[in-house]
């Protein structure tokens, strides 16, 4: 059975809380659930204490075990100095598709044309002025 430290929703409709559980990685994400392990309020401040509420002895126990947090988690428990978290980085997500890319290049080269198209009819015109 694989486990899973991850977040379960609860609260109400855009009044968000969630409880950090350990679960079955085929159960659904706010069904069944092994043990409750903590709690995340995002209603809350940043800086409150009370944001975020972690029983460490049993994250310790569940880490050790083999549990894997989310990327969520892992930020929760990396500010609580239970677990390392590599920072990611990922800088070709913000550039644009293949297609995108295509409609790009297309655009300046049309651009490029127009100026160069722009460019002889001004010098036709000076010629024709002489």
């Amino acid at each position: 059975m694989a486990v899973k430290l991850r977040l379960a929703r609860g609260g109400a409709k855009k009044r968000p809380y969630y409880f950090i559980v350990a679960a079955n990685t085929t159960s659904p994400r706010d069904g069944r659930y092994i043990e409750r392990i903590g709690s995340y309020n995002p209603m809350l401040p940043k800086d409150s204490a009370e944001r975020v509420k972690i029983d460490e002895d049993r994250v310790k126990y569940w880490l050790s075990v083999g549990a894997q947090p989310t990327d969520r988690v892992a930020r929760f428990l990396d500010a609580a100095s239970l677990l390392k978290r590599d920072v990611r980085n990922n800088p070709d997500k913000a550039k644009p598709k293949k297609k995108a890319q295509e409609r790009l290049k297309a655009a300046e080269e049309a651009r490029l044309e127009a100026e160069e198209a722009a460019k002889a009819a001004a010098e036709g015109g000076e010629a024709a002025a002489e």
